[in-house]
């Protein structure tokens, strides 16, 4: 059992500590405990842990107590993969960081031009995604020559993006000297290989999830067809009237197409996906979060990070390739203490992959039939939900 310490006995300054107490946090994570003593040394690291542990703050706190504000250089660089994990990153370290720290979100879909000007001024710290960062580089309206903190935030989700050669450009214009940090939720053969290459003798750590799926989550599993799956899935909507729900797909074009077809019947439905600008995904996860449309039909990359309080429902439409995936996916419920309904579709075709998945949760998915749909009172219903969704 980890024994955790005080964030000042981890070496985090007694300002910062009293900013985390005034956000509600008085103690540290496990991530947390492990990894900030050996950043806050100056060595490199490779972390494996989940969305959801409190890694930001492990990376975000070392960095905030070794910036400079004094000087008009970029002294750390967060690179991610997603415009979304950009943006909430960056709203982490606005909780914390003091008036003379500046900090730039650099991401597509936005103005290169606008983004240029503000790294004109005083930027000391850059959360950014590897393609608006190397377009930055190669108009040089950003240099990288004093970055002395680098950290590769969610590296399995990047290299699956195809971000390896841009993620190689970047590194390739900053300094041998530099603290090189790696987060990854799963440790891949392509992860430790580029483990190997950047990282300094660095310290390992892992943290094992105590509790792989939450028990507040009813987890249900209907076996269906690709060709029975829409009918099949428009069947459980009407019973169970979600109040919000996400609902994962594969691919952009099929998260496309059901959305279509979700809003040919009448429900209150948007896609979010990769394709989308920026201002539109933001006006969507707005919507979402008003609880302006209850339905959210996503791929697992534009999902990532998703934080939004109140869903009650998630559907794997399409069942996602690995069990990490699932995991993630489905604790998009249940959040807070609330509980939270998981339901899975399998094809035939998805044997393996759910054998994987029962395998990694220690536990069988309660199958179910449409069959099972009778009449009555909605699974996860409450008075309240039935009020909004009812209006």
């Amino acid at each position: 059992m980890v024994i955790m310490q005080p964030f000042e006995k981890l070496g985090v300054s007694k300002e910062l500590a009293d900013m985390l107490k005034r956000e509600g946090i008085a103690s540290p994570t496990p991530v947390q405990n492990k990894a900030i003593p050996p950043l806050m040394n100056g060595e490199d690291l490779i972390a494996q842990a989940q969305t959801g542990t409190g890694k930001t703050f492990a990376f975000v706190l070392p960095i905030l107590q070794k910036v400079d504000s004094t000087s008009n250089e970029v002294q750390a660089v967060i690179i991610t993969p997603t415009r979304e994990l950009a943006l909430q990153i960056t709203n982490e370290v606005n909780k914390l960081k003091n008036k003379d720290t500046h900090v730039l979100a650099v991401y597509g879909g936005q103005d290169v031009a606008k983004q240029a000007n503000k790294l004109n001024g005083k930027a000391h710290i850059v959360i950014a995604t590897p393609g608006r960062l190397l377009d930055h580089l190669r108009r040089e309206t950003i240099s990288l020559d004093h970055v002395r903190h680098l950290v590769l935030d969610e590296a399995d989700q990047m290299l699956e993006a195809g971000f390896l050669p841009d993620v190689q450009d970047i590194l390739a214009q900053t300094t041998k000297e530099r603290q090189t940090m790696l987060f990854s939720a799963t440790i891949s053969q392509q992860v430790q290989t580029l483990a190997k290459k950047i990282l300094k003798n660095p310290k390992r750590i892992e943290i094992k999830e105590e509790k792989v799926t939450v028990s507040n989550i009813k987890q249900l599993l209907y076996e269906t067809t690709d060709r029975a799956k829409q009918e099949t899935l428009l069947q459980i909507m009407e019973k169970h009237r979600p109040f919000l729900a996400v609902i994962f797909c594969r691919t952009k074009r099929r998260a496309k197409k059901l959305n279509d077809a979700l809003v040919a019947k009448g429900y209150e439905t948007e896609e979010l996906h990769g394709d989308l600008s920026q201002a539109k995904r933001e006006k969507v996860m707005q919507r979402f979060r008003d609880a302006k449309i209850q339905y959210l039909v996503a791929t697992d990359v534009a999902a990532r990070g998703l934080d939004v309080e109140g869903i009650t429902h998630v559907f794997n439409y399409d069942i996602p390739q690995d069990p990490e995936s699932y995991i993630h996916r489905i604790g998009r419920t249940g959040r807070a203490g609330g509980k939270g309904l998981a339901i899975t579709f399998a094809a035939p075709k998805d044997k393996q992959a759910l054998q994987q998945i029962e395998k990694h949760i220690k536990q069988k998915l309660e199958r179910r039939t449409v069959a099972n749909l009778s009449p009555g009172k909605r699974e996860g219903d409450s008075p309240e939900r039935r009020k909004r969704s009812e209006k």
